[in-house]
């Protein structure tokens, strides 16, 4: 889809769908685009239905004889209750109704959501942002595929002085949107088609489109000279074999520190010989979405050209119930020389990132962010609005929280104090996989961050956020606008 801008007279601009944002028992916005005729149907229309800009709430008027053709109007509720969180909604709910009506283009004016707090050309990405994510198919493993949506173009209006600002929001949402359907559509895939080996091609592939992108595949006899003990326990159970996939992408100073960030990639995860129960067991395929996320976030960085020197290292593994796989009261030993007893061999995220945690610290980052679907505790304390985030530095976690709230894709801090680390001890080795059902999110970032301590680390639990379950199941493609927007505020604070 093309989005642009324009800096025209409203009168001279005509479009198969328009939609306009209201504040509640405002008109102002109506008066500003629409001619009076289709001003007077609107109005009649908005007093038979009772409509008056409630929040998310949205009423489409079909005026095939005006310049627009149809009008959706969107309500942004009450002016001294807006604020960032609720751009997001607002803007979700209005591109899913333009979805449904299927245009073949769409004019849209924002300006009335704009406010000192909320700059126009933020309001403009988020909207932009919203069709993107609202027009998503999945259709890669059917035989008959979704029929493309008309919607072609899509024109925002900026009055000249944001224009600029208006423009870079958009090149912004496109260069997000294409980062979420590629995350949306590796974690959608089946786990027979979506192995390890499958994100290595895919790595490749994204290699290939950029000379600031290089590759570097570690294979599990490479993980093996290097002591990965502690990965090669969850991949030694399946035929697939695991790969720890290095993305380096270097487009600053060579002197500047890169930010690494690390995904879990378990391909489709059974809780090997700790055999989950069935029931949802398909959803399994979605635990590998960190390590889309970081792939996806890579992409986006070469999109955007940022200015930033970035790796991305995706541990990819499935781990199933063979009989080389690895048992209840097992002892291995870390990359980091820790040794660590698995007393659940459904605990397999922390083993296969604890030696991708301590391979990143080879890159002497800046600081580093694992994402993981890591556990189901989370879905627990934060359900499914915001993701889990656990540090050993304030300021970066303030940075991601900040990133999350500008995106729309929250996450919130859980606290990490010393006195959980003791739910990890074990009388056979250093540390046990698991800490009892006390805490377990604490308790996991607890075990990872006994591999972080050498540089700023922050861990995002996406357990409760990366997929939606139901009728709409799928993936949700977060946190990649958490993880973009984290990325291009460094690459703009560093500019």
């Amino acid at each position: 889809m093309q989005m642009t801008t324009t800096s025209r007279d409203h009168r001279q601009i005509s479009s198969a769908c328009a939609i306009i944002p209201l504040f509640e028992r405002q008109r102002s916005a109506l008066t500003r685009l629409l001619d009076t005729p289709q001003q007077n149907k609107v109005e009649k229309i908005i007093k038979q239905t009772g409509f008056s800009g409630q929040f998310e709430k949205t009423l489409t008027v079909h005026t095939p004889e005006a310049r627009h053709q149809a009008v959706i109007l969107v309500g942004l509720g009450k002016k001294n209750e807006w604020k960032r969180s609720r751009l997001r909604r607002a803007a979700a709910a209005a591109a899913e109704q333009a979805v449904k009506l299927d245009p073949d283009n769409i004019f849209a004016d924002v300006l009335d959501a704009a406010s000192q707090k909320l700059p126009h050309g933020d309001c403009i990405r988020h909207f932009a942002t919203a069709l993107h994510w609202a027009g998503y198919r999945y259709d890669k493993t059917k035989s008959k595929k979704a029929g493309k949506a008309k919607l072609r173009k899509c024109v925002f209006h900026a009055v000249a002085a944001d224009a600029d600002a208006a423009r870079r929001a958009l090149h912004q949402a496109d260069a997000t949107a294409y980062a979420g359907r590629l995350c949306r559509d590796l974690a959608n895939l089946p786990g027979n088609v979506c192995t390890p080996s499958y994100l290595a091609a895919e790595a490749r592939k994204l290699a290939r489109t950029s000379q600031k992108i290089r590759l570097k595949v570690l294979r599990e006899s490479d993980m093996e000279r290097l002591g990965m003990g502690a990965f090669l326990s969850v991949s030694r159970g399946s035929r697939e074999p695991g790969f720890l996939i290095c993305l380096e992408y270097r487009n600053a100073a060579a002197r500047q520190a890169p930010v690494a960030l690390v995904g879990k990639g378990i391909t489709f995860d059974t809780g090997g010989t700790s055999i989950k129960p069935s029931s949802a067991m398909d959803e399994m395929k979605f635990d590998m979405t960190g390590a889309a996320s970081v792939l996806a976030s890579v992409a986006f960085c070469a999109r955007m050209k940022l200015k930033l020197n970035v790796v991305g290292l995706l541990a990819c593994a499935e781990n199933m119930p063979g009989g080389n796989a690895s048992k209840p009261g097992d002892v291995v030993t870390t990359m980091s020389g820790q040794t660590v007893e698995i007393l659940n061999t459904d605990a397999e995220g922390r083993l296969v990132l604890c030696d991708a945690l301590t391979y990143a610290g080879r890159y002497k980052p800046e600081c580093v962010v694992d994402v993981a679907t890591l556990t189901g505790a989370c879905v627990v304390a934060l359900g499914h609005e915001a993701s889990g985030l656990l540090s050993n530095d304030q300021k970066l976690a303030d940075e991601l929280i900040g990133a999350g709230e500008t995106a729309g894709d929250r996450a919130w801090q859980l606290p990490m104090w010393d006195e959980y680390q003791s739910q990890l001890d074990s009388n056979f080795a250093d540390i046990a996989n698991i800490g009892g059902r006390g805490g377990g999110t604490i308790t996991a970032a607890c075990f990872m961050s006994r591999f972080t301590t050498d540089y700023r680390w922050a861990h995002l639990d996406i357990a409760g956020t990366a997929w939606h379950s139901g009728k709409r199941k799928g993936s949700s493609g977060r946190p990649v606008p958490l993880l973009t927007q984290f990325l291009l505020a460094r690459a703009e604070r560093q500019a």
